[in-house]
């Protein structure tokens, strides 16, 4: 998993900028808009209900003893400046599990005016015209992160989202795998199903995420990536919305089969002490991650929304050493 590659070497797809930067008008993609944020909705459902079976499974090994685990869902609402409604979702957390030690599943929708940090931030990153002028926003997303009881069970991480301003629009995201104990064939099924949907929408599109997730879940100070990579895409915009839409649905819909197979195979496996100091020690790593570098994590913080709903991604426990 260390790697001491830098950042910068990966290569990134480029961008179509006439594409991403074609002018829409404040009432523009309701309907888009619409079709996105119930598709994660939609999402949210499957995996929720996917996690929750299996907990049910593990009837054998370790934690079989505890009770399966359950989601609580809360809403999170967020306000604007002036006290108005700018959005909200739904935060379903699951702690104390068979299978699961900690998982959040988030899903979003926030709309309304980019403060001038936050503004200057997206600025600064995409170069939009006009933002200034008028920093009207609209997002909708997925968020999930995965902190499994058993160590030989990898962590895993995965989002998607659309975002909108009256000046452009796009879609980001992947997921990617994070063992504490790497096993070869684990990385080579998470990365095969994640090639396989991608593949339908263009060869070009595997290699090119997975080498921007390289770079993306890379941590400098550490010199070495968090995990074993897996796929991440952000400022997509081929001007086309149905086809990037379609590619943003089937990254969501590769990561059941990628994740669960894993699961399944390592869930029952015996572990010690030795396997839980491992485990903690890289749930630092994580956690310095995405404290320090996250986008989403510092996006969300600037833009207000629910602390906890945005933090959700951090460890139960985490060591340093």
């Amino acid at each position: 998993m260390a790697d001491s590659r830098a950042a910068k070497t990966a290569e990134r797809p480029v961008m179509e900028t006439s594409a991403f930067h074609a002018p829409t008008t404040p009432d523009a993609m309701t309907d888009e808009k619409t079709t996105a944020a119930a598709w994660f909705h939609t999402l949210r459902d499957e995996i929720v209900a996917a996690f929750e079976s299996l907990e049910d499974r593990q009837t054998e090994g370790p934690s079989a003893n505890l009770p399966a685990g359950r989601f609580e869902v809360s809403e999170t609402r967020r306000r604007s400046d002036d006290g108005s409604d700018a959005g909200g979702g739904l935060m379903s957390v699951m702690r104390g599990g068979r299978v699961f030690e900690k998982v959040g599943v988030n899903v979003s929708t926030v709309f309304g005016k980019l403060g001038e940090r936050a503004q200057h931030a997206m600025a600064a990153r995409k170069g939009i015209p006009g933002m200034a002028g008028d920093p009207q926003f609209w997002a909708s997303g997925i968020s999930l992160v995965a902190h499994m009881q058993n160590p030989h069970v990898p962590a895993v991480h995965m989002n998607t989202r659309m975002f909108w301003t009256p000046h452009a629009w796009w879609f980001g995201g992947g997921s990617d795998l994070n063992p504490c104990i790497e096993y070869a064939e684990d990385t080579a099924h998470f990365h095969e199903v994640q090639k396989t949907h991608l593949d339908p929408h263009g060869t070009a599109h595997y290699p090119r995420l997975k080498a921007w997730a390289d770079e993306y879940f890379f941590i400098p100070h550490r010199g070495r990536a968090r995990g074993v990579g897996g796929i991440f895409m952000d400022d997509h915009c081929t001007g086309d919305w149905q086809t990037d839409m379609a590619l943003t649905r089937d990254i969501g819909r590769a990561f059941l089969p990628a994740f669960v197979p894993l699961v399944d195979r390592r869930r029952d496996m015996a572990w010690g002490d030795a396997e839980r100091d491992t485990q903690l020690i890289h749930r630092g790593l994580y956690a310095e991650y995405n404290l320090v570098y996250d986008r989403g994590t510092k996006f969300g913080l600037e833009t207000g929304h629910d602390a906890n709903a945005v933090l959700m991604s951090l460890p139960p426990l985490a060591k340093w050493v």
